[in-house]
Parts: structure tokens; sequence; C-alpha cells
């Protein structure tokens, strides 16, 4: 596993010692077991058994970023591929094992993307967003379905959900954004109490940017000229509403989702060539429900459904730009999923689980030849906790079982079948020190894609799937503060060590104009994320958080001994990178300063100075002011985005925006 993750481990198991000194001097602290996505204090969330970063409420509302994508950013152990400009896919990376590990989950219920495995993050707003949360391995929850098993790491999105006072009927929140790229962005949320039980929301935003912005363009020799970013505009609408209820000894909640855009998509900078003319257009809508009750203090129930509809529309029109080859392709994606979960507990300290989901994902296209692929997925987890008060074990086993299907002349993949085992385990060595030892093995794995199998010509239908297996030690620490100004302080740190096996990657055939899809990679990562979190409250009512992240990362290709890259860092991967988030708050005013690092990498597979990716760093800072009059609250923002107008680019020729500025009304009635 490596001479660094043996000394990291000797440093883990020798800490104790050093804080065994500490025992006497603080209060006894309950440890809870939490087996569901809450939005919770993060002294709960540090006695997690599985590693989980949150960020909730105020803390997202005061970040200088509006998506999920951009959030995420500032969270240990991540990597967002961002293809450039507002309008650029944006999807995440968790520990270096690949987006198509990484499950995101909306309201419990996954989303879904059998055609490609990812899931655009940038299309999800932080408007309505209650927590967004990052688990690796998976929740330490087993009440639950069996996809929550599924994933090597996992992306929690919790929407809002009504609260009100005992006299409260609605709220109303609306908020108007505008700034540079021609931003302009409001948005609505409605919630009404309809009675005791019941409660509705309804949110929706529409947002249109030009997305033209300046950049230093790079030749040899170095920065030359300034141009500007086109075919970068984006329009969109989302609209969701949802429907929330409480029954005896249980609860119930429905939502309906709906997203368009049209969006330009403005490429990579190749050979001289600025910008492109390629459009597309995006539909997403889905239908979700969910049916939690609690029959006895033994038996506990849990519901899932849903179904979901995308269409995609590209286009590449040689009458905008002549060294495009016309293409026009339409892709319909139709999924439906339903879950049951049981949960019993045999005593206070033993309880086990078993989930059954069944999902079924068909694939349209107007392409050359193609099957038109069906797939049917049916997967059932087993999993049992042990609860004392120093000690927790997990273990978890999950089968899946997938077919799929094509039409009559076409081959299809063979039917898989493959179980996972998962085990995690928690220790608090000291009664008095809030300390928790924890660690975990998972072996799990990531179909190929129907895209990876079935595409025309590339597409390969021998693909294995892409394991990967996870160790994870580490440790929080929260002591209990008796500080005149520092009230509270947290520290997570974990070690870790993946293997990613068959890999699927795109390779050249005999002939150089057309690939196909095998399995070929080996990768090792091996690596330290790092948080600490404060909180101070100072004289005259300041009161100061600060959230600071590192991550660590050796992510080496063992793919063939032969290869002169063998042991080199994967692409994109940094080997050291960061985050800093400081805000203060003075009565009715907010300062937000973040920072972001992500240090040198290359974007080959090959570690040569050809393919040297320069650090880029970011700073963005907030001023905010809170009025209120009749019972109106308002909330005026002024942010400055990549303060000192760094030039950089996270994937290569694909240039990010420099200085950029937004203003920001929000409005709660």
């Amino acid at each position: 596993m490596g001479n660094e993750v043996k000394w990291l481990m000797v440093a883990f198991l020798l800490l104790p010692a050093l804080l065994h000194a500490q025992r006497n001097k603080v209060d006894t602290l309950h440890t809870y077991w939490i087996d569901e996505v809450t939005v919770t204090s993060s002294r709960k969330l540090s006695k997690e058994i599985i590693p989980v970063q949150i960020m909730e409420g105020a803390q997202l509302e005061k970040l200088t970023v509006h998506s999920v994508a951009d959030a995420i950013r500032y969270f240990s152990g991540v990597q967002i591929k961002d293809f450039g400009g507002i309008g650029g896919l944006k999807t995440v990376n968790i520990r270096s094992m690949g987006t198509n590990h990484v499950g995101v989950f909306y309201d419990g219920i996954e989303l879904g993307n059998a055609q490609n495995g990812q899931i655009d993050l940038g299309r999800f707003s932080l408007d309505n967003m209650e927590a967004v949360s990052i688990y690796n391995g998976q929740r330490s929850a087993i009440f639950q379905s069996a996809k929550d098993f599924g994933s090597a790491g996992s992306v929690y999105l919790q929407s809002r959900t009504p609260k009100f006072e005992d006299t409260e009927r609605y709220h109303i929140r609306g908020s108007f954004k505008t700034g540079s790229f021609g931003v302009v962005n409001p948005s609505i949320l409605w919630e009404q109490k309809i009675n005791d039980r019941i409660s509705y929301s309804f949110s929706t935003d529409y947002m249109h940017t030009t997305g033209r912005y300046k950049y230093r363009y790079k030749t040899t020799g170095g920065y030359d000229t300034t141009a500007v970013r086109k075919n970068g505009d984006v329009g969109s609408i989302r609209m969701e509403t949802g429907l929330y209820g409480n029954i005896t000894d249980g609860e119930w909640k429905s939502k309906v989702y709906f997203y368009h855009s049209e969006r330009g998509l403005p490429g990579a900078m190749v050979r001289n060539k600025l910008f492109h003319e390629d459009r597309q257009w995006d539909t997403n809508a889905f239908a979700q429900a969910s049916v939690k009750k609690h029959f006895s203090n033994k038996y506990s129930l849990l519901v899932n459904g849903k179904y979901a509809y995308d269409y995609l529309h590209y286009l590449a029109d040689p009458n905008k730009d002549a060294t495009l080859m016309y293409i026009e392709n339409h892709y319909r994606q139709q999924e439906a999923y339903f879950s049951t979960a049981n949960l019993y507990n045999f005593n206070k300290h033993w309880s086990a689980s078993v989930a059954v989901d069944y999902q079924w994902n068909k694939l349209n296209a107007d392409l050359y030849n193609f099957p038109y692929p069906t797939r049917h997925t049916i997967l059932v987890s087993a999993a049992s906790a042990l609860s004392f008060e120093p000690f927790k074990l997990q273990a978890s086993v999950l089968g899946t079982f997938v077919m799929d299907h094509v039409r009559t002349d076409t081959l299809s993949m063979e039917n898989k079948k493959q179980i996972t085992p998962t085990v995690v385990a928690s220790y608090k060595p000291f009664r008095k020190v809030n300390f928790h030892l924890r660690g975990f093995y998972k072996n799990i794995f990531r179909m190929p894609t129907l895209n990876d199998l079935y595409y025309t010509f590339i597409g390969n239908i021998k693909l294995k799937p892409e394991f990967t297996n996870q160790y994870n030690i580490g440790f929080t620490y929260a002591p209990n503060i008796r500080n005149k100004w520092l009230k509270t302080l947290e520290l997570q740190t974990d070690a870790y060590y993946n293997e990613v096996k068959n890999k699927i990657v795109a390779v050249p055939t005999s002939n150089q104009f057309r690939w196909t899809m095998m399995n070929l990679g080996m990768v090792e990562i091996r690596g330290v994320d790092v948080a600490l979190q404060s909180n101070w409250k100072l004289p005259k009512e300041v009161s100061i958080d600060t959230r600071l992240t590192y991550t660590y990362q050796k992510a080496q290709d063992f793919t063939d001994a032969s290869d002169t890259y063998y042991g080199d860092q994967i692409p994109y991967i940094p080997w050291h990178s960061g985050s800093l988030i400081i805000n203060a708050a003075w009565k009715d005013w907010d300062v937000n300063y973040s920072f972001i690092y992500t240090g040198e990498r290359y974007d080959q597979r090959a570690n040569i100075p050809e393919n040297y990716a320069p650090e880029w760093y970011t700073s963005d800072i907030s001023l905010s002011r809170t009025l209120r009059t009749k019972g109106i609250r308002y909330r005026l923002t002024a942010e400055v985005n990549n303060l000192f107008n760094q030039q950089f680019e996270v994937v290569k020729c694909y240039p990010m925006p420099g200085v950029n500025y937004k203003f920001i009304l929000t409005i709660h009635i």
C-alpha cells in the first residue's frame, strides 16, 4: 500500500495516546447513530462512522457560489471537471475513482443517466437547496435503499422541506441575480401549510447569460493576446413542486421536477480554433415519491418510487461553422425505479435491514444502426449494525443483477451478477474525550454504460464491470472548548488506499479515425483528506466561522509495465489541493472570503513537460446586509469572483472566466 500510507497509519494509531491526557478535562458527549440524511449540527456529523462532509442552509447562502458543482469544490478529496464557461459540463470525481463511480441522490433517490453515467451538477441551483453532503463509501445508515450501497462515493442533495411556526401559514422567498456575462437570474419559492400534517412547496428559477468573457490565449512563448469566449450562452428554466405529509409514526413526500435548457457548447481551443458553434438542448423531468413508516419499535418500512424522462438534442451545423461535419442527434432516455427497505431492531444494540430495488432503463437515439438497448437492474442488499457505547460496527452485502436487451439483429452484453461487501467500524477510546476512530473497507463496481456497450462503431459488448477496492482509516476530534472567544473546533482526517481494476477507457483501433471501449486500466490511489472547522465569538457581536480543507493524492497508472508512463500520476489529479472559507458576521452585515487551490498536475497519461498543467487558485469575496421591515426581510449581496483575475483552465483548452461580479437581492416574506 506504499510507505506514505503505512506511516500515516502508524501516526493514526499513536494519536489516541497523545489525547489521553485530556480525558478528564471535558464532559461526556453522547454519540448518535444517524440512519438518514438530515440537517444536523457538525457535532453529530463528526461522529458518523463513514467520512462525511456537509454544507447546509446559512453556510450555502453565504458562499459566493450558486450551483451544486461550485459548492462541492470546497470539499476535500473532490475534483470537479469543468469544461469551461457558464454552459460547460460540470461533473464530480471523488478520490480519483472516476465520475461514473459517484452516485448523486436528490431527496434520497438517485439521479440516473444510463447513457453515459454522468450527472451535470451545474444544472442544480442552490436557491432551493437545504444541504449538500458527500460520503466516501456509503452513508452510515442501514435503513436505506439498495442503491445507497451501490456507489464508491455519493453526493446527497437535500432540497428545502417546509417548516412552520405555530402561527405561520406560508413562506415566500424571491431573489434576483445579475452581473457579469449578462446574467439575469430571477427565482421564487413558495411554501404553504395546508394543515397540521400536510405542506406544499413550489420553486422555480430562470437563468439567461451570454456566457461571453475575456481570457488570455496562450501560444508558444506565453500569453500573447486576449480573446473573447463565444457560444457559451445558456437559457434555462427549472420548476419543481413538492408535497409533504406526516402520518402516525411516519412521513411521506413527493416531488415533480422539470428542467429545460438551450446552450452553446464553447468547445476546446485547439489548433487556433477559438470558438465553436455546437448547440445542445436538454429536457429533464422526473416524478418521485417516498413513504417511511415505523410500525413498531421493532419494524420499519421505507418505500421509494420514481419515473424519469431525459431528452438531449445535439446539433453541429456546417452552415454556421464550415469546419464542422453536419451532425444532428436526438437521445431519449426513460427510467422507472421502485424500492422497498425493511429495518428490524432486535434490541437497542443490534439492528438489521433488507432492501430490494428494481430499475428499468431504455435508450432511444437516431444514430445509424443503433441497437435501442433496454436494461433491467435488480439490487438486493442485506445489512446489519451493532451499536454499543464505545464501539459501532456495520456490515453489508449488495447483490447486483443486470440484464440488457437489444433489438433482435444485434448482440447484447451477457447478463451480469456481482456480490460486493462492505465493513465499517467506529471506536471511541476515551469516555470523556470527543475523539472517534473509524475505518471501512468497501468493494464495489460500476457497470459499463449504454454508450460504452452500444454506441455505434465505438461500443464493446465484451466489456467487464469496473471494480474498486477502498480502504479508509480516520478520526474526528471535537474538543469541548472553554475558551472566551473560540467556541467550537472540529478536525477530521482520513487516510485511504483505493484500487480501480478493469478501468474502462477509449483506445484507438487499427484505424486511427475509429476508437473503441476496452478494459485496460489499473489505478492505485493513496491519499489523505483533512478538514478543520471552527467558530469564534468575538467582542461587539462579531462572529467568525472558518473551514479549511486539504487533500493529498498520489493516483498512479499501473496498467502496463511496458508503458513509458507506468506509475505516472493519472490525468487531471493534482498531488495537492485545498480550500479556505472565512465568514465574518456583525449585526446585519456578513463578509465571506473563499479560496480554492489546485496544484500542478498533468493532462495526459504521460507525465512529460508537454502535458504539464500548472497550478491555479482563485479568491472570491462577498458583502451582504440584511434589512427588516414590517415582517419582510431583505438581503443585499455584492460579489467579486476570481478577485485577482487568475487566468486558468480546469480542463486543458477550456479557459475559465477572469474577474467577474454579481449582485443579488433576496426577499423573505
